[in-house]
This record gives structure tokens, sequence and C-alpha cells, in this order.
């Protein structure tokens, strides 16, 4: 096949355009994409792409493909039509987040694809290249008089040069395991992260994803060291059609991956909310016995330690997976709660105190009954939903849920999605989709070495309910107490639910005699740290990560910062420098540590030091322990020591 060449400068660095294909470099130079038409086995015309970071080829040549219903393959047999380059560089504001402005900067190609024996333009690949990484997507233009297709198999592949390792889960809330890229076996969630044998960090992750079906990942059937997208059922599109985004995050260590993760934000379209004053991030405890007692001591609870939310959960309106609840009526399960709880009293009592009340609901109630559902919990006062057990994975699943967080805004409604829902970006375009589970968080008793895994493969994705725990007995078997103050600075979830297996002083027993007084939450002088903390960030920066080993975080909520400090195998002294804060300004640092001299049942040490952006802090921590630190500007009346004096 004859190829033309010509060379363009209209973008930072070159790029090369054939006949047969394209190049496309990532606004810093770093990240350089490849595309070509080429031969792969005995199919001729196949479409491929290529990445390299850093002058190291990172993906090899790898196919791409759609397998459609009752159609041919766009496979192979293609000829390109057109090539069309772009650059996009913008700041928009998030209305909450880990940041408070987001860069979406990147320079795209656009690929027009043809079948070699006819005209016209069948299939159209979108690549773009930021400087955190790639991603791409399919586009199928209308065809003729064709007003739907149905796709059967996504042939997306992510081949390596090597046998990378790989941190595999199974499940949304499984337990993650160490592979390698040629023993991971199928169904594998995403973001998958990798590391290559030269210390280099890759994530293959999904955005965008709306009304279509879910990609996991799984090893290639015959292809060493390559990985294949793996939808969850096949897709049904009305064309126009684009798919999900596919994205590959790179990164010199996983810090810079979850720093990066906002990339995932990018590839959605902007804030479809023209009025977001009701949207509203804040902490929430989980009211456990459903009662009016128990709910009254939760708001007095929340108003006392700057909480924002009181949430009431499964059992409110009858056992949950029974078809017979109605979510329409307070009608207590009474498996879960004798009662009495006066529903419309509680939420009367919070609304004077300026506290919310979410509820939640289970997806067979959903399901059947959203319509009603939505307006009539607007009338009742609540703030916001938990949807709870939501189907997940196929293209209507998808979509119904999607459809759901859109309504909820209708009315006003924030949204928790809980159980196997991974996050992809919805929440720019809806932010009232406050978080979501998917995640493998406190309820399922991580060891620290999973938690930390955690961070940084679940956590690229987005927010994440993680369900904090404080004085259930999983803290002191599985982490510490000062490892659990961190967990609310390094996860990130607009909506931070903390103390969930615990319950306010005044609260009544729960069903059964369950926690006692032993769950009862206390006095200890480090709670502090909770009352203080944000869930939503203007800036956040990753300082040591080890996947699996250690993270420290910090994050800034204007002039104030928090540092989480997490530790898992052995004991650790990491150095963390200070130089984030305003230079000649001193602040306070207050220092929360393990220390079992300590005589209060969580042996949490606060220390208090001044500080500025010269200092550089000594975090040392048990094998199962952390270290949490609030900095604030000093005030002139303060007289702590200097920390190193």
């Amino acid at each position: 096949m004859r190829t033309l060449l010509y060379l363009f400068c209209c973008l930072p660095g070159w790029f090369a355009v054939e006949l047969s294909g394209a190049s496309l470099s990532s606004p810093d130079g770093n990240i350089s994409l490849n595309f070509e038409l080429r031969s792969l086995g005995d199919l001729d015309h196949c479409p491929v792409y290529e990445v390299s970071y850093r002058g190291e080829r990172i993906v090899k040549p790898s196919r791409l493909g759609l397998v459609f219903a009752g159609a041919d393959a766009l496979t192979h047999d293609l000829s390109v039509q057109s090539t069309q380059f772009t650059e996009h560089n913008g700041l928009w504001k998030p209305v909450y987040g880990e940041r408070s402005q987001v860069q979406d900067h990147y320079n795209q190609l656009k690929v027009s694809l043809s079948r070699r024996d006819a005209g016209g333009v069948i299939l159209e690949c979108i690549f773009r290249c930021y400087d955190q990484g790639v991603a791409f997507c399919y586009r199928l233009p209308r065809q003729g008089t064709s007003g739907a297709i149905h796709i059967d198999e996504e042939l997306t592949e992510f081949a390596f040069e090597n046998n990378h390792a790989a941190w595999c889960v199974y499940s949304a809330q499984g337990k993650y395991v160490l592979k390698t890229i040629d023993t991971m076996g199928r169904g594998v969630e995403r973001p998958l992260t990798l590391k290559t044998q030269e210390g280099r960090y890759i994530a293959i992750a999904e955005a965008g994803l709306v009304d279509y079906a879910r990609m996991r990942l799984r090893q290639h059937e015959t292809r060493p060291h390559a990985i294949v997208s793996d939808l969850s059922g096949d897709v049904i599109v009305s064309l126009p059609a684009v798919s999900p985004w596919r994205v590959i995050l790179l990164g010199q260590s996983p810090g810079e991956l979850l720093e990066n993760n906002d990339l995932i934000l990018n590839l959605n379209t902007p804030n479809a909310i023209e009025d977001c004053s009701w949207i509203r991030p804040g902490k929430v405890i989980r009211e456990v016995t459903l009662t009016t007692q128990g709910g009254k001591a939760c708001v007095d609870f929340a108003v006392e330690h700057q909480l924002q939310y009181v949430e009431f959960d499964a059992g409110w309106y009858g056992p949950e997976n029974s078809e017979a609840s109605d979510a329409r009526t307070v009608t207590l399960d009474p498996a879960r709660s004798p009662g009495p709880l006066d529903l419309p009293e509680v939420i009367r009592y919070a609304r004077e105190r300026d506290i919310g009340i979410l509820l939640y609901v289970n997806r067979r109630a959903l399901e059947r009954q959203l319509d009603e559902l939505l307006p009539l919990y607007r009338d009742w006062g609540i703030k916001g939903l938990k949807y709870g057990f939501v189907s997940v994975g196929t293209q209507k699943a998808t979509a119904w849920l999607h459809e759901a967080i859109r309504k909820a805004a209708d009315h006003q409604l924030m949204v928790d999605v809980h159980d196997e829902y991974r996050p992809t970006g919805y929440s720019r375009t809806y932010p009232n989709f406050m978080t979501q589970e998917g995640i493998g968080g406190d309820e399922t008793a991580p060891s620290n070495e999973q938690t930390l895994t955690i961070l940084f493969t679940r956590m690229l994705a987005g927010a994440g309910d993680n369900t904090l725990c404080y004085y259930d007995d999983r803290v002191i078997r599985d982490a510490s107490h000062a490892y659990q103050l961190a967990k609310a600075v390094c996860f990130y979830s607009p909506w931070q639910f903390l103390y969930w297996y615990d319950r306010p002083p005044g609260s009544p027993r729960r069903k059964g005699g369950a926690g006692g007084q032993k769950g009862v939450v206390g006095n200890e002088p480090e709670l502090e740290f909770y009352d203080h903390v944000p869930t939503v960030w203007d800036d956040t920066k990753v300082m040591h990560g080890a996947i699996g080993d250690y993270a420290v975080l910090a994050r800034r909520s204007g002039e104030d910062w928090f540092v989480g400090c997490m530790n898992s195998g052995e004991p650790r002294t990491l150095s963390v420098p200070f130089h984030f804060l305003p230079e000649g300004k001193t602040y306070v640092a207050h220092v929360y540590s393990d220390d079992p001299s300590v005589k209060t049942r969580t042996h949490v040490r606060i220390d208090r030091y001044r500080v500025d952006s010269r200092t550089v802090f000594e975090t040392s921590m048990t094998a199962q322990g952390g270290q949490a630190i609030r900095l604030v500007p000093a005030r002139l009346e303060e007289t702590y020591p200097f920390y190193g004096q």
C-alpha cells in the first residue's frame, strides 16, 4: 500500500501522519502514542496502537476493534479515511473534590476508518495524550439507514513488554492478590495497577461509563503479557454512539498515579446541574438502633462533633430484601429493631439543628418505587439516599443506575451508591452523586496491607465510602487508632462515614444487646481530629507511597493542612517535609500518634509543635500503626515549642 507522509508542527512536538496511521504526543512530550493499520496473524489492515513513556515503550502494538451481532466485525480490512488533530487546555472548578481546580490539557487525534472495499466512515478511534497518561474510545457514526447497532464483544488489548506485577481483585469489594499478567485469569476489576521491571507504574482504568456494559479485564488467551477488555454483557446503542474511555495512567510511583486520578474526571462531561447550592459534602454517623432515641442522640452527637449528617440504614421500612417491604412507609424490620422510630420527629429535630437525614433504600424498592420515592423523600425533608445492593455490570444495570442518579438530582437529593459499583467519573457530570462503595472498606475488616493496596488501586477511580470504624474491635486487631484517624485523610469521600459500628452516648442498646457499652463513642481527646477534618479538599499531595506497605498524604482545606500516615508490615520512620506550607508563616502541628502508655482505651498521644515550611517532620509508626497531623496557622498567644527544639 502506498503511503504518503506529512509533518505537522501546529501543536507542541511533531506529529507524523500517514494514510495508514498517525502519532501523537502529550503536552510535555513525555508520552507518545502511535496508531497504524498492520497485519496481525492471518488478518490484514488491523487497527493497532502503542504507547511510549519517557522514551521507553510501555504498551507494545495492541489491537483495537469491535465485534457485532449479525454484522461484520470492525477488526481488520480497514483503511484510514482521515486524521484530525486538536489541542485542548483549560481549567475547571469542581463543585467539590480532591483539589479546587482541575487542569484539562491534552492533545487529541481522531482517526476515521472505513472498510477497504467500501466508502464511508464506519468507525472513529479517538485518542488523547495527557501528561498523566493516554485515553481512547470508539465512536460509531450514523451509517445508512441503521439507527442502532448490537455490540457483541470489544477487542481492546493492552499488550506489554514484560510479565508485569499486577494487583488483582475479582470483585469490587474483594481481596487483592499480587499476580502477574500471565497468571491473572479473567474477571479482574478496574482500575488494575501494574509495576514494570524498571519500577514504573501503570493503571488500566475506565472513564465515562454511563449507558454501556462495564469493562473488566482478562489475560489474553494466547499472547503473553497481554490484557484484553472483558465486557460484562453485550451492548445495544443508538447511532451515533461513543464507547466509554479506556484509560492508561502512567507514573514514576504509585503516589504519582494517585495524584493524577483527576484524569478520570476530565474524561466525563461537565456539570449538568445548574444550581448546586443544595449539594453539601460532610461527615456522617450511621444510626444503628433504628429508634427515635437513637436518632436524636446521633443528631446531638453530630452537632457536638461537627458532623453534617445522620443516616438510617437498612430495616427502617421493613426487611430490605423483601419485595413486600414498602419504602414509602416507616415500618421497622423486627429482626433489626424493636423501635419505636418516629422518623418525622427525628427529621424535624435534625432540621432545627442544621443536620441532614439520609436514608438507605435497597435496590428492590428503588427499582419498583423510584419515581414515587424521590418526590416523597424530598417532601419529608430527606437530604440524600444510599442506594443499596445495586445491580452492576450489564448495560441495563448501568443505564438504570445513572438514570436513578439523574432523577435524584431533579428532586435535589444526593446519592451514595453502595456495594459493587465502582466509579468512572460520573460525579463530575452529576455532583449530587457524592460517593460510592465498590471498596473493601472497614466493613470487610481488611488488613493494613489490603488497605494500603486499595489506596493505590481502587482509589485511582474516585471517591470510596470506606465506612470508617473507630471503637470496633477490628481496629485493634487489624490496625491502630492513630491509623484510623489517618484514613479520614488518605481515603477521599465527600460523604465520609465515621464511627460505622459505634453509637453516641444516649443511644439505646442495639437489638439483642449487640455492641453494649463497648461500642459507645467516648470522650477520648483525639476525637478532635475527626471533629476538624474536612471531607473535600483544595489541594492534594502524595508525600510517600508503596503499594501494600505505607502511605503519607497531605491535603489542604483553606489555610489548614491535614496529613495522614499509614503503615503496614514493619515499623517505619518516614521524613515528611512541610515545604507545602506558605513560606515565612508559622503553623501549629497537632500530632496524633500511637502510644501504649497513654491511659485511654485508644492509646493515642497528642503532641503540639510550632512548625514552618522548613520543618522536616519524622513520623514514626509501628508495624500496624499510623499518625495523623493537623496543621493550622499559629496564633500569637500559642506558646508551643518549635518542633525539634
